[in-house]
């Protein structure tokens, strides 16, 4: 984390973490801990306590320096967990990762905005990993409803809620083209602004309304969501883009990851996504060589 007497004209890639700014110019590494029994890759989910606080310290010994707490898989036809469900899970997550890894910044992957209010009230967290596109949709291919906290109002629940708890969000969006992410992307940012969200990731969402090719072709045009002068969050770790195109299954995905981390990067990446911690640090330690910036990855 860097002080505030560190302010550089660089600034659309920090963001301001328990009042201090966090220095996102050097990629980070986000590890995924999912306190779910079905998330679609089986290696991350963990549900015993001694699994969650294993997890949350491989997370950080291996260079992470970001834990992404999850309770409701999105991936297609998941199970429905409700709001009680869900915060459930989180509690018990949460407290174990803040009492083994108090100095990692915790950010929480959810659509509901009761759930990020319990997360940041009760716990602390840091960042608010919002799937749904702020109320677009939840489970992948499911569009959300009133019951789940959003609605059809013009301004998204989720953007309120963020805005009330003065916490940094990720805004990923579901849309199939660069065109229609782009278009999206700035009118809900303008949306934010209005409500005074000051610290937005934008994720472009790889996997959530987007073909196989649709995939790939915004990753090849990633650097162009850059003019939206906001840090970027990529997650195709381990996802069905991957061993559609190679075969095998998410277990077998790994290198295949790594091959889009190093992409994900060279197109301006600032946060990695993954299941896979020390590969993607030595991925964002390569990358940095390769920018003279040496050793110094950021973790």
């Amino acid at each position: 984390m860097e002080n505030f007497d560190y302010l550089c004209n660089d600034m659309e890639q920090y963001i301001q973490i328990r009042g201090q700014l966090v220095d996102l110019t050097t990629p980070r590494v986000m590890g995924i801990l999912n306190v779910t029994p079905d998330s679609f890759y089986e290696g991350s989910r963990q549900q015993t306590e001694a699994d969650i606080a294993r997890r949350a310290d491989q997370i950080v010994e291996e260079g992470g320096t970001m834990i992404d707490v999850g309770a409701f898989s999105t991936r297609p036809d998941a199970t429905f967990v409700s709001e009680e469900e869900e915060m459930e899970r989180l509690r018990t997550g949460l407290r174990i990762v803040r009492r083994c890894q108090p100095q990692a910044i915790v950010s929480v992957d959810t659509f509901r905005p009761m759930v990020a209010r319990m997360a940041v009230e009760e716990y602390g967290a840091d960042i608010i990993n919002d799937v749904s596109e702020g109320g677009v949709t939840g489970i992948a291919g499911k569009r959300l409803t009133d019951s789940d906290g959003n609605g059809s109002s013009e301004v998204p629940a989720m953007f309120e809620m963020v805005a009330r708890l003065g916490v940094p969000y990720v805004l990923m969006s579901v849309q199939p083209t660069l065109a229609d992410t782009l278009i999206s992307m700035s009118m809900k940012l303008q949306q934010l602004r209005e409500l005074g969200v000051k610290d937005v990731v934008l994720d472009p969402g790889f996997g959530f309304g987007k073909t196989l090719e649709q995939n790939y072709r915004l990753l090849g045009e990633l650097d162009k969501l850059k003019a939206l002068g906001l840090p970027l969050l990529v997650g195709v770790s381990r996802k069905s883009m991957i061993y559609k195109v190679l075969g095998g299954t998410p277990e077998t995905s790994l290198n295949g990851t790594t091959a889009l981390h190093a992409i994900a990067l060279m197109k301006g990446a600032s946060i990695l996504r993954v299941h896979d911690v020390k590969e993607a640090v030595e991925a964002v330690t390569l990358y940095g060589n390769v920018n003279g910036n040496g050793n110094d990855n950021g973790n």
